[in-house]
């Protein structure tokens, strides 16, 4: 993730307000906390999301699914894990509106881990050869790579994050003479040569972004005065592409502000990506590349034949229930890309197809 702060016409300048449905930096950051932990997991695994006070609806649906001895006694345990949050919640913010639990089996012993957030997840059930966290990554915006760009004539710092980590950081400065001095050069000749390493120093920061670039999501750019706008200039295209322009950056921004933003931002990010995935679901639908009826996205999966599943976050309260999760599930297990939606008109749209919609990789009779 490249955070370049910039301010210009051309940049989407953005106000300092958070989003009421955007997470809480602490929230945000102890379910990077969390997920950090879930990754380690390299063993099958099964993962329940569900909206607290469906703890029962849960438990009868882990009854009702038929597994393997080991994944039972996973089960088992996680049923029991459902009795105790019904009475006794837990959430990383202040409101807990869905729980996630993880169980897994090490050295023959069942392990269990959950979370509470005060996030809307969509509802899953699902047994696979890792820890299924998609839908975290996804709404919570746990899983970009930002580049964050901070600027002024003379300096800069240049920050990879990705969740809430720092896993790359470059520095860079120049030795800039602030004014004239009386002698020597003229005033005219001073601020050309003054002008020319600004803009030797600005195509060297541009060629560290471009190193340290490498599979970023969004560049945030930033900084007090006018360097911001002499620096987009230097971008690629690509670059440029990427770009954000952040209000109210500097080297002086707390990272508790910092965090406020790369939130911000990829929110809107996240909002923006799903609105093209459906975009390219209606351009696709002519070339017969597209699936809505369940029973044949149903059958296309089984085949292999989805390239993405785009789904509803909101799909638990429609009739065909149990057929998306058993549809997830299958996703999961090859290569297809599942895409949870949670922009309510989107659902809207959704609904009107028992929330759910595919791309496919090839036309299907």
């Amino acid at each position: 993730m490249v955070l370049v702060i910039y301010e210009r016409k051309k940049a989407t300048l953005v106000k300092n307000i958070q989003n009421p449905d955007e997470i809480t930096p602490l929230e945000w950051l102890s379910i990077n906390q969390f997920l950090y932990e879930i990754r380690q997991i390299d063993s099958p695994c099964i993962s329940v999301y569900y909206p607290y006070g469906k703890g029962p609806e849960t438990m009868s649906l882990l009854k009702e699914t038929k597994r393997n001895e080991s994944f039972e006694k996973i089960e088992a345990k996680i049923e029991n894990k459902i009795s105790e949050l019904r009475d006794n919640p837990i959430s990383a913010g202040k409101f807990t509106k869905t729980l996630c639990i993880f169980g897994w089996i090490k050295n023959k012993k069942v392990n269990i881990k959950v979370i509470g957030t005060s996030k809307k997840l969509p509802y899953i059930y699902m047994a696979s050869k890792k820890p299924f966290i998609k839908p975290f990554k996804d709404i919570l915006k746990t899983n970009y790579n930002v580049l964050l760009v901070t600027l002024d004539q003379k300096s800069a710092k240049i920050q990879k994050y990705h969740g809430s980590q720092i896993i790359s950081e470059s520095k860079l400065g120049i030795d800039l003479q602030g004014r004239h001095r009386k002698g020597g050069q003229s005033q005219g000749r001073f601020l050309r040569a003054r002008q020319t390493k600004i803009h030797v120093f600005f195509k060297k920061i541009a060629n560290k972004v471009r190193e340290m670039d490498s599979n970023s999501d969004l560049l945030l750019l930033g900084g007090i005065g006018p360097a911001k706008t002499e620096f987009y200039g230097e971008l690629n295209s690509e670059l440029a592409k990427k770009c954000r322009f952040v209000e109210n950056l500097s080297f002086s921004t707390s990272n508790k502000e910092i965090e406020k933003k790369l939130i911000h931002h990829l929110y809107q990010y996240r909002k923006k990506y799903v609105a093209e995935i459906i975009e390219k679901y209606e351009n696709l639908v002519k070339q017969g590349l597209t699936a809505k009826r369940n029973d044949v996205i149903f059958k296309a999966l089984e085949n292999g034949a989805v390239d993405t599943l785009i789904v509803s976050s909101n799909y638990y309260t429609d009739s065909q229930f149990k057929k998306i999760l058993k549809m997830l599930e299958i996703a999961k297990s090859t290569s297809c890309k599942i895409e949870f939606a949670s922009s309510p008109k989107i659902i809207q749209r959704l609904e009107l197809d028992n929330s759910v919609l595919a791309i496919l990789r090839y036309r299907i009779k």
